[in-house]
């Protein structure tokens, strides 16, 4: 019996790499969305503020400000399902394509183990300053979503939105220096 070897391709690996990378980021972007729903409560401004504020992307801000209102109120579950839904899928695919971006650099340069958090975290990082300055102000000026979506940083607060980038780097680089550790071991 002759063992024989599969080679993938450059192209076949690079979309490999993306297609992990995305499945991660989305991971990833659940673990950032649990620590923002707990900030925002802690923050006095209600646990479904974060998902409603995503949706304010592309629908009314009615949602996030009756949130916000409710919480005001001292009732910090006020909870529109439609919005919450389409925050949630919002974030979830904008962590699809920010961990997208990173599976390919993981892989190309073979980032594993404590590194890969590291790598991760510093990759957040520059999420974080990428989102605030260039990505939220311009999908807010296409959609027409407004200051609360390209100044989301400054009305969540700073260091709660970059400690949300940096939990969703942690994981997504934890995830995917798991992932290739593993291959390695079974390869």
């Amino acid at each position: 019996m002759t063992e024989t070897t599969t080679r993938r391709t450059p192209a076949v690996r690079t979309l490999r790499a993306l297609g992990y990378g995305a499945g991660a980021g989305v991971i990833a972007s659940m673990a950032m969305a649990m620590y923002a729903m707990v900030a925002s409560l802690v923050q006095g401004t209600g646990v479904f503020t974060p998902p409603h504020h995503t949706a304010s992307l592309i629908a009314s801000d009615d949602a996030m400000n009756a949130s916000v209102g409710a919480a005001a109120s001292g009732s910090n579950f006020h909870l529109v399902f439609g919005a919450v839904l389409l925050g949630s899928m919002i974030h979830m695919a904008v962590g699809a394509g920010y961990g997208a971006l990173y599976g390919p650099i993981a892989a190309r340069f073979d980032i594993r183990g404590a590194a890969a958090a590291a790598v991760g975290i510093a990759y957040g990082g520059a999420v974080a300053v990428a989102s605030a300055f260039v990505g939220l102000p311009v999908a807010a000026a296409i959609l027409g979503s407004g200051d609360q979506i390209a100044s989301m940083a400054e009305t969540v607060g700073w260091g709660t939105f970059l400690v949300e980038h940096l939990i969703f780097g942690l994981v997504l680089g934890a995830l995917l220096g798991a992932r290739r550790a593993s291959t390695a071991i079974h390869a």
